[in-house]
């Protein structure tokens, strides 16, 4: 199936300097676009796709798509941190000054006195996956309590709120109606993470990306557009592990 989508996309006027695939997923029940943040386009079908509509809900949305692929092949890729005393990390939209300490019996990723602090590491990449696992387990209690109202207020009751490394993803509703978000929306002021598990939530009740779906979004969020823009101008900047 997924090739036949391939073929119906290749005939809509995508721009040449695009690099774009499709990608089939067994678990999702509406087209995806996924764009990464060296400007590669991912189309992610479930597979029974039909690929007509797929076109037409691409061409749809093709001037947003190119505005997001120009931006992001401008900044030239995913953000990358060095994992030194005072370099800056994000934590629910607030700004914190790394501090390494000494790896002491205990001692473990915390934000002290102001400071996140992360005992010494034997390389860079094990540095980060303490801050991404300090981030996930800060996120998981966090959006689990910060979704309950938002649930009552979506009318909607979802399974567990799990929080993980979901690549270029930054939420999924699962089959079994719980709710994945990316640890790095940790970073976010918490209104912008709120824009995150809304849509998914409503991903409970309305499956497409169309009309409904936004009217169920606005009943949650009022200034959804404006929180739409923040993100976009936010999400760049995100890091999420890269070093």
């Amino acid at each position: 199936m997924s090739v036949l989508v391939q073929s119906a996309l290749a005939s809509l006027p995508l721009p040449g300097q695009w690099t774009w695939r499709v990608v089939e997923r067994p678990r999702r029940r509406t087209l995806g676009i996924e764009i990464r943040e060296d400007g590669t386009v991912l189309f992610a079908v479930p597979p029974d796709a039909d690929p007509q509509a797929v076109a037409d809900a691409v061409r749809s949305r093709l001037p947003r798509i190119a505005g997001e692929v120009e931006r992001r092949m401008r900044r030239g890729g995913e953000p990358v941190k060095e994992l030194v005393s005072g370099a800056s990390f994000a934590y629910l939209g607030r700004r914190h000054r790394l501090k390494v300490v000494p790896a002491e019996s205990g001692a473990r990723v915390r934000l002290h006195q102001g400071w996140l602090e992360l005992p010494q590491c034997g390389s860079p990449p094990e540095g980060a996956g303490l801050i991404a696992d300090w981030y996930t387990a800060r996120g998981g209690r966090w959006m689990t309590a910060r979704a309950a109202p938002l649930a009552a207020r979506a009318g909607v009751t979802p399974g567990q709120i799990t929080v993980r490394d979901l690549g270029e993803r930054w939420g999924s509703c699962e089959p079994d109606g719980g709710i994945s978000a990316h640890w790095a929306l940790m970073q976010l002021p918490p209104a912008l993470v709120d824009l995150v598990l809304v849509h998914e939530l409503t991903h409970l009740t309305v499956s497409a990306h169309g009309a409904a779906f936004r009217r169920r979004m606005r009943l949650v969020l009022e200034d959804l557009e404006e929180l739409e823009h923040r993100f976009a101008q936010a999400e760049p900047e995100l890091w999420r592990g890269a070093v």
